[in-house]
């Protein structure tokens, strides 16, 4: 179990507003050494979570953004060739597990199968991870923890995690917060007028509840934090809610003009 460290002060942390217990619980399994799956859909959170968890722990964090082309050898490392010499370069899971750092794999589903597999050594009592190409194993230094994070609506079935893999983690379920809480983040983000905060939860909530828009993903409290951010700026409402909502939202004009109407409403 890694020895307990000093709390930094609230002011030097990555700013986040915790929307249930889930601080509590990263901690905890922190402490104990225990792997960590956030799942949930884009933009709810998870990643500043892990920003502000990593400070708050006092650990370096290093992230890796996944994709389908994510393979295991870009994440543990390569050979390569400098001059006259071959020297071997680290990959980022390899740098983390030697450093000691939080290792925080956003998107894990859609890497490439053999990145879980190596992963697969970490998350158990062995806490080791196998460099095949530099016959190296390296024992897991003080500190380090794994966090991986995926968004299973996203995914809708294609890549999904094995469950052998998943009951390899404990698990803390995101969704986008409560109205109320939804405000105090988009207050606390940007320092936007509490009234504007309002109305963006309240246009987040309808866009979220009209199901016969076709939208792929409904808004984000990210996409409202950009919003936000533009109107605190001295952006008009409409158009911030176009450039930071609407269209990152959809490239169906019919579907954008929907989504202009409800923002209409709104502001």
């Amino acid at each position: 179990m890694t020895a307990a460290l000093p709390v930094p002060a609230a002011a030097d942390l990555p700013w986040y507003r915790p929307v249930g217990q889930e601080c509590l619980l990263f901690e905890h399994a922190y402490r104990h050494n225990l792997p960590l799956l956030l799942k949930g859909p884009t933009g709810c959170g998870k990643s500043r979570l892990v920003e502000h968890m990593a400070a708050r722990l006092g650990r370096p964090l290093v992230t890796v953004s996944c994709h389908d082309e994510t393979s295991a050898v870009d994440l543990l490392g390569r050979w390569l060739v400098r001059g006259e010499e071959t020297v071997w370069q680290d990959g980022p899971v390899t740098r983390a597990v030697r450093e000691g750092a939080i290792l925080y794999l956003d998107e894990v589903a859609e890497a490439r199968p053999d990145v879980i597999v190596v992963l697969h050594p970490l998350t158990d009592h062995r806490r080791r991870l196998f460099v095949e190409r530099h016959d190296e194993t390296v024992e897991a230094a003080p500190g380090f923890g794994l966090v991986v994070s995926f968004n299973p609506g996203y995914q809708r079935g294609l890549k999904e995690l094995k469950p052998s893999t998943r009951q390899r983690f404990v698990a803390i379920h995101f969704d986008y917060p409560a109205p109320a809480v939804e405000q105090a983040v988009l207050e606390g983000e940007t320092g936007c007028d509490p009234n504007v905060a309002k109305r963006l939860v309240a246009l987040a909530g309808k866009m979220r509840s009209v199901r016969d828009l076709g939208l792929a993903e409904v808004p984000s409290t990210r996409l409202l934090v950009d919003a936000a951010r533009l109107m605190a700026s001295g952006l008009p409402p409409r158009l911030a809610c176009q450039a930071a909502i609407v269209e990152p939202l959809t490239d169906d004009r019919d579907v954008a003009r929907g989504l202009a109407d409800l923002v209409a409403l709104v502001f």
